[in-house]
């Protein structure tokens, strides 16, 4: 294998899935509780070493039919939606007290297919994951299951965490999995089915490997892992696919255990790229010559900055930046209304208070989500 295999300790912003058939023991309708102190166990010595560390879990409806005594079988959408809701609760203080024993605070948040796909949630959601990140805390987060519909729902927790990858600017994703990786034929029916170390680009003959679900708990499979490895490459994002089956699954990561999915972008180029080109501009802020320069030095566009606002911009759409002669210096998803962004031109952020009346974000335009011309 000519391919050099990365290792967790080559990341700095990890993510790591974890379903609801490893987490929950079906059987006995409770958490595998020494399973998830391993885990939790390696997620502490990446924390310690600096690096931030995002979880995202199943496990809401399956905790919640237990505590609710309810059927084995499907369940009809109101009742998954109800089970959820009493789960959550569960869910929640299990990773609380888990990543608590190593002095880790966790930050629940739930999300739905809108968090990721419409730019003003897109900017919540994001903005409440750097800030947890900034905290040292971990996010737990999961698909919003109690309002969540067949219609608009993920239907998996591999393709919602591969969007909070990229929404977080991960730069791996981990999925650990009631299976090694991906195998070049189903495991369960060949005997010489061989596992595939390491997916460069996802061709047609890779997708045809991926076979479908498998536990009644877990709505994933190799399919929708495959799709997650999209989302997640295309975004810039590494992504393992590793056992979870054995205790400390994290540190258990070695080469021919795993399916390693290899980008050649990087989170933050990737996302760059998509603003300057994949959205369409529903405004423009002329900036004086003061505020390209600081643009040019990798600073964030304020307020002061900006010397006139056109358009009729919402929150989170991409604005076109324009310096004093005209001229387009780039493009960014803009953090304010067009009128509430007409109030503050100008002035500096110590004074969005006072204008607006709310504590609203120092930036008008964050570094992250800009992309100047030259780039």
């Amino acid at each position: 294998m000519s391919v050099k295999l990365p290792k967790l300790e080559d990341f700095r912003r990890i993510v790591i899935k974890v379903g609801s058939s490893l987490l929950v023991d079906a059987a006995a309708g409770r958490v595998k509780q020494a399973w998830l102190a391993s885990l939790v166990q390696d997620i502490a010595l990446l924390h310690r070493d600096a690096r931030d560390i995002l979880v995202v879990s199943s496990g809401a409806i399956a905790l919640g039919r237990s505590l609710l005594k309810l059927a084995p079988g499907s369940l009809k959408l109101e009742d998954s939606q109800a089970a959820a809701a009493v789960g959550q609760i569960s869910l929640a203080r299990t990773w609380s007290e888990a990543l608590g024993h190593h002095g880790i605070g966790a930050g629940q948040i739930l999300v739905t297919l809108g968090d990721t796909e419409e730019r003003r949630r897109y900017l919540n959601a994001r903005s409440t994951i750097a800030k947890l990140l900034e905290w040292r805390a971990v996010p737990v987060i999961n698909e919003n299951d109690t309002v969540a519909t067949n219609e608009i729902r993920y239907g998996d927790n591999d393709r919602l965490a591969a969007r909070v990858a990229t929404m977080a600017s991960a730069d791996l994703l981990v999925l650990l999995s009631d299976v090694d990786g991906l195998y070049d034929a189903p495991p369960d029916r060949s005997a010489t089915a061989k596992l595939v170390p390491v997916v460069e680009r996802i061709t047609p003959e890779i997708e045809a490997m991926a076979g479908a679900a498998g536990s009644e708990l877990s709505r994933g499979g190799m399919q929708t892992k495959i799709e997650a490895a999209k989302i997640a490459t295309t975004g810039g994002t590494h992504m393992v696919i590793a056992s979870g089956r054995v205790e400390h699954p994290l540190r258990a990561i070695a080469p021919g255990t795993a399916t390693w999915f290899l980008t050649t972008g990087n989170p933050v180029t990737s996302r760059k790229k998509w603003i300057a080109g994949s959205l369409e501009p529903r405004g423009t802020l002329v900036i004086d010559a003061g505020a390209v320069a600081a643009l040019r030095r990798g600073n964030s566009l304020l307020p002061v900055g900006v010397s006139r606002v056109d358009g009729a911009f919402a929150r989170g759409d991409a604005v076109v930046l324009r310096g004093p002669d005209g001229a387009e210096i780039g493009r960014g998803l803009v953090a304010y209304d067009a009128a509430d962004a007409e109030k503050i031109r100008g002035r500096p952020s110590g004074d969005i208070l006072l204008v607006l009346g709310i504590e609203g974000r120092a930036e008008m335009i964050h570094r992250d989500d800009l992309a100047l011309g030259r780039e």
